[in-house]
Parts: C-alpha cells; structure tokens; sequence
C-alpha cells in the first residue's frame, strides 16, 4: 500500500451485510486493468461555499488542486481511462490536467445534478468498442483523502460478484448529514434514504452513501436513461439509479469498504484545513 494511504479500518463486522470487506487485489490495478474499468470525476461544480471564484476541484490542498490526489487514487489502482466532469470555469480545470495521462473531458454546460453530470458522460462512454459489460467507477473530485485500497476492494467484489452496481460505503459514528444506507432483513441494500427524509429509526443506522459508485456500463446507460427530475430542485439524482437497477431485479448491493478518512470531503476552507491536517497525519507528503 501506498505510504499516503491509511491503514486498514475495523469497518467490518459492524453491520449486518450480504457482503464482507475482502482482501485488496494481490497486485496494484489488478482489478481494474484486467475489467477495463473507466472512471468518472465529478469535477463541474463551482463550490461557492469556499466564497472564492477558484473551480472548487482546483482549491490547493497540501500544495496541489485537490483533484490530482483523486487522480493518483484512481491511477494507483491502474485505471487507464478517466472522464472528468467539468463545467464552471472549465477551461482553468482542462489546463491544470492537460498533462494527465490517460483524462478525458466531458462538459456538463448546465448544472443539473449528479445523474446529469453523468449522462453527459453517456456518448463517451460509448464510443469505446465492445465496453458494454466494463465497470465505470465514479467518484467525487472534491475528495483527496479517496484511498486506492478501498477502490481495489470494490473493483474485486464488484468483478466477482457480477453485479450491475455496488455501492462503496462507510460506517460512520457520527452519520450527521448523510444519506444512509437502508438494508432488508438479510442485509441486502434496499435504498439510500437522504437525512431530511429519514425516519426516526432510519436516522439511527450509521452506514452512510459517500457518492462512490461502480456500474456495469450497458446497466448504468440504462439506468441514466429513466431518470426523472420530479423534486424539489428539478435535478437528476445518480441515487436514483441504484434503485431503478434493484427494481428491475439487477444484483445491487452496497459494501462498507472505505475508511474512515474518506468520510471526510470538502465544502467549506475549514474543512479543507481538517483535510490537509488528516492527510499530514496518515503520511500524505506536502507538495508545496
């Protein structure tokens, strides 16, 4: 493992699941250069509660825009094809990965939410031969602590599982916030509930959705397809599609596979500095 990475977490054993964290793939990127997996970064947004006109994936974080230790992540686990999501001021974010190997652009011109940012992704995804049955792995770009591990744990269970979507999750103390992760009887993902529309006893469950997702391609396409818009903001939520998927019968399930580091994200600069104050804390070097 990586020195920037954090140790193994006691995550399992502490809710009842169809699945188990496994041991991480024997070789860094086995699982994903032997799937041809293909990553999505949602890199579009402003942030605008980091009050500064900066895209919020390029906001420095231990000397380098955040988005490059998410890239690192991905390319540790040796995924070979990248497709960013850009949209705010993303000619600035196109020039900072210009030099990346290996990243595409993908330009969601209006912002109207994450099931969007991705059907925006569907023509790419597409044009690569034979791609159908490959897993896309997605991401968030405002994530530095994401860990390769955990990336590796998801890609194994998801290959071997022959799943049509696996949600990477966490198991969190402090769930405050968060969409959680409802289970039936036997421990199999059932739904993500948001916070605001859980009930009481939902609120109690610490197992929480942290916008890591991987998807069979033809069964995510499929998905994206028949989202719908009818909320209150009027977006296109990727939540929906693990749902849809579940509906139709497709295997679905969520592993509680990431550490407790990668709870942490970014929206505000007082959290950035409990980012870098985290990453200097697991061994992630400054760059600056």
């Amino acid at each position: 493992m990586n020195s920037s990475e954090m140790n193994s977490s006691e995550n399992s054993g502490q809710i009842k699941s169809s699945l188990q964290p496994s041991a991480v793939a024997s070789s860094s990127g086995g699982w994903a250069s032997r799937s041809g997996a293909t990553a999505i970064v949602m890199a579009a947004g402003k942030g605008t509660r980091m009050k500064s006109e900066l895209p919020k994936v390029l906001f420095p974080v231990l000397g380098r825009p955040m988005i490059h230790w998410v890239l690192d992540a991905l390319e540790r686990v040796g995924i070979e094809r990248i497709l960013v999501v850009v949209g705010y001021r993303h000619e600035d974010v196109r020039r900072e990965l210009e030099g990346r190997k290996g990243v595409e652009f993908v330009l969601q011109e209006q912002q109207l939410g994450t099931g969007h940012a991705v059907q925006m992704c569907v023509p790419s995804l597409a044009s690569e031969p034979q791609s159908e049955n490959r897993p896309v792995l997605i991401v968030a770009g405002d994530s530095p602590l994401v860990q390769s591990s955990s990336l590796s744990e998801l890609l194994e269970a998801f290959v071997q599982g022959a799943y049509s979507c696996l949600l990477g999750t966490l198991v969190k103390e402090d769930p405050q916030g968060l969409g959680r992760i409802v289970r039936d009887a036997n421990g199999r993902f059932e739904r993500i509930v948001e916070q605001k529309d859980a009930s009481a006893q939902e609120a109690l469950l610490k197992e929480v959705n942290m916008s890591t997702y991987i998807f069979k391609q033809s069964r995510l396409v499929w998905a994206l397809d028949r989202l719908g818009n009818n909320n209150a903001q009027g977006e296109y939520y990727l939540t929906d599609c693990p749902a849809l998927l579940l509906n139709q019968g497709d295997p679905v399930d969520a592993l509680a596979a990431l550490k407790d580091c990668e709870s942490l994200s970014i929206n505000t600069i007082d959290e950035l500095a409990r980012v870098e104050d985290k990453m200097k804390e697991i061994g992630y070097r400054c760059e600056s």
